[in-house]
């Protein structure tokens, strides 16, 4: 195998495979980056068994060469060196060929690097997904569903499926969930897929893939194509192709957790209550779980406050626009609250209380296709 390849762009594919590379996998040969040379391009391949991503190189875009020299091959390199030396070589193009044994030389102005590879036959192979349900989504909708969502979904492994987001799709909405049993995030999405057979009703995709490509995804309105399968989901750019593996098991019913009535509802500009909150987690201890409470006052103000007997305390005012209901005095995880007001993009936001130790609904103002939910802490 051998090419001469523009530095950046190898670096750039570099970074994106390297995104599902791990340390702590059990088939050796996923700790190295699998390189392809063809006619049309490099392939670059990075994968942990959760989670596989191919990033390719064309020959030539729009007009411009990006490879040079093609010796058709392939070979698997070490990740933990390659990627470095490829970030400090002299001169924007790089020339990388092999030996029969394996060996790299990578050489690039007056630096020459020799590598030990491996077969890249023995490298797993990808599935190819053959599959009816796929539709299309633009980047930059893709990329605020996961923002919106993906915060919310549980670190703990005790509930395997929580540590997903639910993705449903039913009448032309498209619905993304996360819950840790302590805070629910919901997106909903209208889309029009009705030229698609789409057979799939839910399922859950890891909240660490969506993590990983979230960082890959550019923010634009170009195209995604989403296929999912009983077990896999591949999200495909032109250039990109992102596999993860599916959550097994039924995601919980969340829809029955939310509740349809509220006895108090304030409406108040989302970065003032934001920045409040955030000023008075700051005496909030962390083994508490960083509790805050909340109290509704006369005139449209809030109160709130943080009491630590061995730090001090804390109160704050907030002037509302309304306080519509009952009066109310309520705790909650401040880190919640401000996790739950960052996505919120609105200059105002609506609360709406069912009650002391009952669930909470955060919204923003004029749309109802974002949802948070957050369960109270009780303090006594």
């Amino acid at each position: 195998m051998k090419f001469t390849i523009q530095r950046e762009l190898l670096l750039e594919s570099i970074q994106h495979v390297m995104k599902a590379i791990s340390s702590r996998v059990t088939i050796p040969i996923l700790t190295g980056i699998k390189i392809e040379a063809t006619k049309e391009g490099i392939k670059l391949t990075g994968s942990d068994s959760d989670i596989s991503i191919e990033s390719f190189i064309p020959v030539e875009e729009n007009g411009v060469i990006n490879v040079e020299d093609i010796e058709s091959g392939s070979i698997v390199v070490q990740a933990r060196y390659f990627p470095d030396i490829i970030r400090k070589l002299p001169l924007k193009t790089v020339e990388i060929n092999t030996s029969e044994d394996f060996q790299v030389t990578i050489h690039s102005g007056g630096s020459e690097f020799h590598l030990n590879g491996q077969d890249a036959m023995e490298y797993p192979q990808l599935p190819v997904l053959h599959t009816d349900n796929s539709f299309e989504l633009s980047n930059d909708l893709l990329k605020e569903l996961i923002k919106q969502t993906v915060f919310a979904v549980s670190t703990v492994e005790t509930r395997p499926i929580l540590t997903g987001v639910n993705m449903q799709l039913e009448d032309n909405q498209l619905n993304f969930v996360a819950t840790d049993s302590h805070r629910l995030a919901s997106r909903n999405l209208p889309v029009n897929l009705e030229d698609n057979q789409l057979t799939f009703k839910n399922v859950v995709i890891p909240g660490k893939s969506l993590v990983e490509l979230n960082k890959i995804i550019e923010d634009n309105d170009e195209s995604m194509m989403i296929s999912v399968t009983e077990n896999q989901i591949l999200f495909q750019t032109k250039n990109l192709y992102f596999l993860s593996r599916l959550l097994d098991g039924n995601y919980p019913e969340t829809s029955r957790l939310i509740p349809d009535q509220s006895k108090t509802t304030v409406l108040t500009k989302t970065k003032e209550l934001l920045q409040a909150i955030d000023r008075a987690s700051l005496l909030a201890k962390e083994n508490k779980n960083n509790v805050v409470k909340l109290e509704t006052k006369k005139d449209n103000r809030l109160e709130i406050s943080s009491h630590t007997p061995e730090v001090g305390q804390v109160s704050e005012e907030v002037n509302t626009d309304t306080i519509e209901g009952e009066e109310l005095k309520i705790s909650f995880s401040a880190k919640y609250m401000i996790d739950a007001l960052r996505i919120i993009e609105s200059e105002y936001v609506k609360i709406d209380f069912t009650g002391a130790m009952r669930p909470f609904i955060i919204k923003p103002d004029q749309d109802d296709h974002i949802l948070q939910l957050i369960l109270p802490v009780r303090t006594f």
